[in-house]
């Protein structure tokens, strides 16, 4: 292989306790820990290759490029990259498939449980003294119910839906989900093509779909009203899925149980976000986006980053 220019646009997202080792032996490696859109142009300026996980690529830094042969998206979705100007230009886009199923699977399972056992609220009551002062045992006031039985709907079937379908299935629920491309296309688990019906049916939402015309503000207030008020959402796929101010509203207001989120509209969220202003009974737990990340999976995506850039040169 010829010496080429890898330009890392974001490495920090990665971490400091992974090796890129893999990627850093493939050519002339130049890494930034971030990138704001004003350096982007100047940054990859003679590269061959472009690496980026959040750092928008579109045609005006396309253009100002004309030796890039290849960008690798450092994560699954690719909507940070103009993919169809890139390839009218012959400018392949590889991203990473299926490296952090198992990472996304565990951390929806994580909120799922945290939500529907209750876990921040029994944490709380015993830490703030409540527990010590009740001359009680146990705590039988804010109950909690089992999985075995409840409906979960998946939003997006695809690697990450099917496995939290399998682990969903072993806590003995039903799995129904919501195909966001309309139509029907797995044998294991059953559609529902109405969005309203499907949510009117699940105990909890999770969903897992990439960001797209047809799922964007997908799950808005309206939406909400639809859900059983004792039924909990996740959102592990994009922050545009669910309105974000409408879900604030529906939590204030005790339309539904409770949400996560790991996903927001703008990573990170300002201060004044709509989230920081749940002030109702329903609780909202929130995590910076790591369903991703777990060590095993960012090792996965190091080693498929590698394989891209060999496959292109």
């Amino acid at each position: 292989m010829n010496r080429i220019k890898i330009v890392f646009l974001d490495a920090q997202t990665l971490g400091e306790d992974v090796s890129l080792e893999s990627v850093v032996s493939l050519g002339d490696y130049i890494s930034y820990p971030s990138t704001s859109p004003d350096k982007t142009i100047e940054r990859i300026n003679g590269a061959d290759v472009v690496i980026t996980n959040k750092v928008y690529m579109g045609r005006e830094q396309i253009d100002a490029c004309p030796t890039l042969k290849l960008i690798c998206v450092a994560a699954t979705g690719t909507n940070n990259v103009d993919t169809e100007y890139a390839a009218s230009k012959g400018i392949p886009v590889r991203n990473a498939v299926d490296y952090s199923t198992e990472s996304v699977a565990q951390v929806t399972f994580m909120h799922i449980l945290n939500l529907v056992g209750k876990g921040f609220f029994f944490d709380n009551y015993i830490k703030n003294g409540s527990y010590s002062a009740s001359g009680c045992f146990t705590n039988a006031v804010n109950p909690f119910f089992e999985l075995k039985g409840k409906t979960v709907g998946i939003v997006g079937l695809g690697n990450i839906g099917s496995r939290v379908a399998s682990i969903a299935s072993a806590f003995g629920m039903d799995v129904i989900y919501y195909p966001t491309g309309g139509k029907a296309h797995s044998d294991t688990w059953k559609a529902e093509t109405d969005i309203d019906r499907f949510l009117a049916q699940s105990d909890i939402v999770s969903i897992h779909c990439p960001l797209n015309a047809r799922t964007n503000g997908l799950i808005g207030y309206s939406r909400l009203k639809k859900m059983k008020s004792g039924a909990y959402i996740v959102n592990m796929g994009r922050g545009g899925i669910v309105v974000e101010e409408d879900l604030v509203k529906a939590l204030n207001e005790g339309i539904i149980a409770g949400a996560a989120a790991d996903v927001f509209t703008k990573e990170p969220f300002p201060t004044d976000h709509p989230y920081m202003k749940v002030s109702g009974k329903s609780p909202l737990i929130l995590t910076p986006h790591i369903g991703w990340a777990s060590k095993e999976a960012r090792e996965c995506l190091i080693r498929k980053i590698a394989e891209n850039i060999r496959k292109g040169f």
